[in-house]
């Protein structure tokens, strides 16, 4: 039992707010001294090794590097302006704008902070301007800045795909469909939100813009970024490069794009270089962190008494699934997508394997899974993203009830793409 009970001394001292790589790290240390002695880390610097040389992992800072450039060259504020004003008419249009950008920087950023930063400053004060419902305001912004946790190239696809042992290329063209499946839900959700109570988002008032020049600045705004996930995702999907080699094209395509948006200094490269080493370094140090714990899990025998626990529910597969997919998303409540990712999944995935099944489908699912972990109150980080940037007269209380709808909706995919996996092409 000492496994068990070394997973939740952990989860408390998370609780409690200790920082996620020392509080793995520490508590390996200690329970692992008290089992099997010193000896048991002998084996550390071999397997950390194995992390530093590991190719796949290589692209997460070159992806946070291009999200980063992305981010310093106004692309955010450019889309929404110009989808504002093609769909800024229609009533919801803004929020249905909101989803759209969300979207397109999901797949050419993929920074959820960013995202969810660059809406709450730009577009929340402009719903707000033209009457829209607070907490139908924010729940956009926030669910919609989200989406870079599903929708490729995501930092999430790729951790997932080196810890249960897939190619990344899979997962991101699984993920494809469901995030465009989950895009199109949102819209429809506005769409009858402001059917039936019109007065939730109400059409901005018509300035008699030309029309046509309108769509000519959305698609030239629309186009620079579009390219880039062309560049990036078409290298990928049709085999001409590996995720990491097209992430190295993804940043030189932002610095390109920078150029491009007139936003091109070597300060802004320094600064984006430094705020990608904190994220990178933030990210492994919870690798190392978490492998020094699942190592000592595994020495305990905590993972086989997991494994044996498991295998013997109700309904073997389907009961699997559902208890796993409940947990994933009870913990994404507390504790973050990165920690799930390195300590969960590693305890999961060997039950799935041995239950026949399919890998790439149980990876999507707890991706789709985890992206709710950024809008669950009380740890959401999108919600302490827009929070920071919300006027003085948007609550907490708000953005926490206006998330609510987008939850329910993001749980729905994941379990009709449990029951359904065809209609998603699994």
């Amino acid at each position: 039992m000492i496994g068990i009970i070394m997973f939740i001394v952990a989860l408390l001292m998370l609780l409690w707010g200790f920082p996620v790589a020392f509080t793995f790290g520490g508590v390996a240390l200690v329970f692992g001294i008290l089992s099997e002695g010193m000896d048991l880390f002998a084996f550390m610097p071999f397997r950390i090794m194995s992390i530093m040389e590991n190719t796949v992992m290589m692209a997460i800072p070159l992806f946070i590097f291009m999200g980063v450039v992305l981010q310093k060259t106004r692309l955010a504020q450019q889309l929404l302006e110009s989808m504002g004003k093609l769909f800024g008419g229609l009533p919801g249009g803004l929020a249905i704008s909101t989803i759209l950008v969300g979207a397109l920087l999901a797949a050419s950023t993929g920074v959820v902070g960013a995202s969810v930063v660059a809406m709450g400053l730009i577009s929340l004060p402009v719903m707000l301007k033209y009457g829209y419902d607070k907490k139908l305001s924010c729940g956009t912004i926030c669910a919609s800045g989200t989406l870079g946790q599903i929708i490729p190239p995501s930092i999430i696809l790729i951790i997932l795909g080196d810890v249960i042992g897939l190619p990344v290329g899979d997962l991101f063209r699984a993920a494809v469909v469901p995030g465009l499946i989950l895009i199109g839900l949102y819209v429809a959700f506005i769409l009858v939100a402001t059917f039936l109570k019109p007065e939730l988002a109400p059409p901005m008032p018509s300035e008699h813009h030309d029309r046509g020049k309108e769509i000519r600045e959305a698609l030239l705004a629309v186009i620079p970024p579009l390219a880039l996930i062309m560049v990036v995702l078409g290298s990928i999907f049709t085999g001409i490069a590996t995720p990491t080699e097209s992430s190295a094209l993804g940043g030189v395509g932002a610095i390109v794009l920078a150029l491009i948006y007139r936003q091109f200094s070597w300060k802004m490269i320094w600064n984006s270089a430094q705020e990608t080493v904190v994220v990178t370094a933030m990210v492994f140090a919870i690798l190392l962190g978490a492998t020094a714990f699942s190592m000592t899990f595994s020495y305990s025998g905590g993972d086989a008494l997991v494994e044996e626990w498991m295998l013997s529910l109700p309904g073997e597969k389907w009961g699997f699934l559902i208890l796993s997919m409940l947990f994933i998303l009870v913990l994404g409540f507390f504790i973050d997508f990165v920690e799930i990712s390195f300590i969960i999944v590693p305890i999961l995935a060997p039950v799935a394997q041995t239950l026949g099944i399919d890998m790439l489908w149980f990876a999507i699912l707890i991706a789709m899974n985890l992206q709710t972990s950024f809008l669950t109150p009380p740890f959401g980080f999108s919600l302490f993203y827009l929070k920071g940037v919300a006027p003085p007269g948007v609550r907490t209380a708000d953005i926490y009830r206006g998330v609510m709808p987008f939850i329910v909706l993001q749980v729905l995919v994941v379990v009709t793409l449990m029951a359904f996996p065809e209609l998603f092409g699994m």
